[in-house]
């Protein structure tokens, strides 16, 4: 696991001293970063994990023909939309996921879930806090949801190192269905002012590389909205390197944007990831990609050398008794060898069309070939 060599670090005006992990020999640090999208909890899913034979719950199959991409990153991110609340276990339109989903992302490679989204408070405060205390216990790193100010002001910009290049994750979301939280508890929300500020605060925190992991944007919608390109160019313009978007449920594009008097950068913008796991089974909303993001840091500057996608499809697997399992499945390692996965015809038939749909849509971003390799995978 990564985890050990993540350094978590409290946000201070004070100098903070950070151990370095730089390639020996070298004067230039490189880091991997990927975000994935919405994981999710629908009563299938909920469902299919379930073990008679132990009572308890394994996502182990959602996970296995990912967990390999997932592991290669140095930092990888995801958008936990679920609540750990505790049973009764349910999936819309209140989440709450078994503790086995977030421990199994884990085991897979995750290293931070972003918690900033509309499904935060679905069990209330009760189930809000044990959310926290689930992921806080495995432990794995948060960002976006947090139990009072302190908490929050120490916590916010998350702020990690890596091969000495250090990153700063915000996190927000544009509601919480209508629910409201409660003092002391906090959800990050989208609001412009707190959005520069916090910029601010990761400035005077020296780190190399902002980005901000945003839960916006219209449901469905494949095209993004004028109100995410006007708050695109604010949050860029206030010193965010990186927008990652979630929250439609499909993919948008990603572009590539200058800001005033820049015309050397360009800047990227993932409008949304799309679903990571669900049982969302429609055109569009049967799978999504990761973000994969290099970085390079150089004479201490830091720059992004590259931004890849790697589309996935959500693989249901139905059996007897309307029992289902559910697999993450990369459309390359899929495309690699076929033979290795007993898909229905239907299923490939959907498969190749999500791969066209979205190879089509992102035609401003690369495509990463981290599977042009490798051989399919036994089940």
């Amino acid at each position: 696991m990564k985890f050990p060599g993540l350094l978590f670090f409290l946000f201070t005006l004070c100098q903070i001293g950070f151990s370095q992990d730089s390639i020996p020999g070298s004067d230039t640090s490189n880091l991997v970063l990927i975000f994935a999208g919405d994981i999710m909890g629908h009563d299938k899913q909920i469902e299919g994990a379930y073990d008679s034979t132990t009572a308890s719950y394994d996502y182990e199959p959602t996970f296995r023909y990912i967990s390999d991409y997932i592991s290669h990153a140095d930092i990888a991110v995801g958008n936990l939309e679920v609540t750990l609340a505790g049973p009764p276990y349910k999936g819309y339109p209140r989440f709450s996921s078994p503790d086995a989903l977030a421990t199994q992302a884990k085991e897979a490679g995750f290293d931070i879930l972003a918690n900033a989204n509309n499904h935060a408070l679905d069990r209330g405060i009760q189930g809000f806090n044990r959310t926290l205390d689930v992921l806080d216990s495995l432990p794995i790193l948060r960002a976006g949801t947090y139990r009072d100010t302190t908490e929050m002001d120490k916590y916010h910009p998350l702020i990690v190192e890596k091969n000495n290049i250090r990153i700063a994750i915000l996190n927000y979301t544009y509601g919480t269905n209508g629910l409201k939280i409660e003092e002391p508890y906090i959800v990050n929300r989208i609001d412009t002012n707190r959005i520069r500020l916090d910029l601010a605060k990761a400035a005077i925190a020296s780190s190399d590389y902002t980005i901000v992991f945003i839960h916006w944007g219209k449901e469905y919608e494949r095209e993004e909205n004028t109100d995410q390109i006007e708050l695109a160019k604010y949050i860029l313009n206030n010193g965010a390197d990186a927008i990652i978007g979630s929250h439609p449920h499909v993919v948008q594009p990603v572009r590539f944007l200058q800001l005033p008097g820049d015309t050397t950068n360009n800047y990227p913008v993932v409008y949304s990831l799309g679903n990571f796991v669900s049982n969302q089974r429609a055109q569009y909303k049967d799978g999504g990609i990761i973000a994969e993001l290099h970085l390079s840091k150089h004479d201490g500057q830091t720059f992004l050398d590259s931004l890849f996608y790697l589309p996935y499809w959500v693989w249901r697997e139905d059996h007897d008794k309307m029992i289902s399992t559910f697999y993450v499945l990369p459309v390359a390692l899929y495309e690699s060898n076929p033979a290795s996965f007993i898909l229905a015809p239907s299923d490939v038939y959907k498969l190749k069309r999500f791969a066209a749909d979205t190879r089509k849509h992102l035609s401003e971003a690369k495509e990463s070939g981290f599977y042009n390799k490798k051989k399919g995978l036994e089940k």
